[in-house]
């Protein structure tokens, strides 16, 4: 029981240390982490361990290895990895502006065409939504609750902008307002599932 209380001291000590070093406040930690503020608090006042595959991922955040981040050797030599996040929003963002870079060339293609002219504009109608699928994946894969929420929401409301633009088109139809009616329902839907996945989340 003794090394128990001995093993989370000696966490405790190290992850607060190594989150000093790497400038980083408990809530920015927990967003990395996808968990609270108040489990990187609990953790750090030796309260409670995190499970492996936290205290892995918190290895490669701070660079260390995880017997390091255990035992707490040489954690003066340790290299924050922070710049990381760094790159990987300037990857999200060069995607995203990728994906405007192909809709220019789309609508050049289609404006040289006479037939096609007057219609070159909706290859940046269609954009968002790709750029919204784009910042999706790399939400998942990288960023957190807020991100992934505001991804979503911007792949709802691109599809609505790409119904609505190509129906007033193409088309008479004027009772457009029932689409906006029936993203508003599914956009309160993302946001009570991304509220829940929070509350889930401070329960960690």
């Amino acid at each position: 029981m003794a090394d128990m209380e001995d093993l989370k001291d000696t966490i405790a000590k190290n992850l607060v240390e190594l989150r000093t070093q790497a400038k980083l406040t408990q809530l920015q930690l927990a967003e990395m982490l996808n968990y609270s503020d108040k489990a990187v608090s609990k953790w750090e006042r030796g309260e409670a361990i995190p499970d492996v595959r936290v205290l892995v991922r918190l290895s490669e955040i701070y660079g260390v290895t995880l017997d390091q981040l255990v035992k707490g050797e040489n954690l003066n030599a340790a290299k924050p990895r922070r710049k990381i996040y760094s790159s990987r929003a300037f990857i999200s963002a060069l995607s995203a502006v990728l994906v405007w870079f192909v809709a220019t060339c789309v609508f050049l293609v289609f404006f040289m065409i006479p037939s096609t002219k007057d219609f070159a504009f909706l290859a940046f109608v269609v954009a968002p939504l790709p750029t919204g699928i784009v910042l999706c994946v790399f939400s998942v894969k990288w960023g957190n609750q807020l991100t992934n929420a505001l991804s979503s929401s911007l792949i709802l409301w691109s599809i609505v902008l790409i119904f609505h633009i190509y129906v007033m088109t193409f088309s008479n139809f004027s009772q457009i307002y029932f689409l906006y009616i029936g993203a508003a329902v599914f956009e309160v839907l993302i946001i009570l599932w991304f509220v829940y996945r929070w509350h889930i989340a401070r329960k960690k």
